[in-house]
């Protein structure tokens, strides 16, 4: 079974297969500043492609002629994104994506 970390809160939910359910982490919050004190904009740099989260639960895996293939993601992992369904469990937003779309593993 994979283990939970700390920081990560316990969904009520556990998705099917090799799906994967993602809380987006939003970093386009702060502006940030040079060390000569010139502000830049948070739209400076965005990128409109892939998103970063942090896995919140998974599921067993998939099968592949008989054997099941388990998800490669452990809970608490914070990964790269392309897109999923978006969804909301107690007023919070997460997405809800197959192991596939997931692009990488930020360490």
């Amino acid at each position: 079974m994979k283990k939970e970390q700390k920081n990560v809160k316990k969904k009520n939910i556990t998705p099917l297969a090799d799906r994967v359910l993602i809380r987006e982490i939003d970093e386009s919050q702060s502006e940030t500043k040079t060390k000569f004190g010139i502000i830049i904009p948070v739209t400076v740099g965005e990128d409109k492609g892939a998103k970063k989260g942090q896995v919140v639960a998974v599921g067993i895996g998939r099968y592949e002629e008989g054997k099941l293939i388990p998800v490669a993601v452990n809970v608490g992992d914070e990964v790269l994104f392309s897109w999923g369904d978006k969804i909301k469990i107690d007023g919070e937003e997460f997405y809800i994506i197959r192991e596939n779309e997931i692009i990488a593993v930020v360490k």
